[in-house]
């Protein structure tokens, strides 16, 4: 299956898949300081500027209201995004279950804390917070979903598949797949 995923890829270069973005989200759950250090901290990581997300409903168990801004994300695209993967896959120890990745090759992979990404040490004024990683990957071509004029949709045969999205993980970025 791999080698015939990478001949197609060799024959044909417009079917390879590259990353198209990476965003990085922490749902902090409560509005306030504890948010406000999750954003300093996304921003000195990233270098960035994040924006807050609101709650879509209110729950009375949490103390969340609708509207109120509960959690940062941070969108990252072309080289930069890369490079941060890189280092966010390095905080994973390059393993990613198989069941991360979804029906369209994209894989979601969530972080701990913080602290175990490379380069960044710990800060008693922040604290430490977890992230969830979601990448979207994409084959050359994919703009015309997106523009405004003669926009049209994707051909089946031109999406990526699960399979297509773990092995261009593997061979691009070193990922191994755990399987479980």
């Amino acid at each position: 299956m791999k080698e015939a995923i990478l001949k197609d890829w060799e024959a044909h270069p417009m079917r390879k898949p590259k990353v198209a973005k990476v965003t990085i989200n922490i749902g902090v759950g409560e509005s306030g300081e504890r948010l406000t250090k999750a954003e300093k901290m996304l921003e000195a990581l990233v270098g960035q500027k994040p924006i807050r997300r609101r709650a879509k409903q209110t729950n009375r168990d949490f103390g969340i209201r609708r509207g109120e801004p509960i959690a940062v994300k941070v969108t990252l695209r072309g080289e930069k995004a890369e490079k941060m993967l890189k280092k966010l896959l390095a905080a994973v120890d390059n393993r990613i279950k198989a069941s991360s990745f979804d029906e369209h090759g994209n894989l979601c992979f969530g972080i701990k804390e913080h602290i175990n990404i490379p380069g960044v040490e710990y800060d008693p004024e922040i604290g430490i917070f977890g992230m969830d990683v979601c990448v979207t990957l994409e084959r050359p071509g994919f703009r015309i979903a997106k523009r405004r004029r003669r926009r049209h949709h994707i051909p089946t045969r031109h999406k990526l598949t699960k399979d297509e999205g773990i092995v261009f993980m593997e061979e691009e970025f070193g990922v191994q797949i755990v399987e479980g």
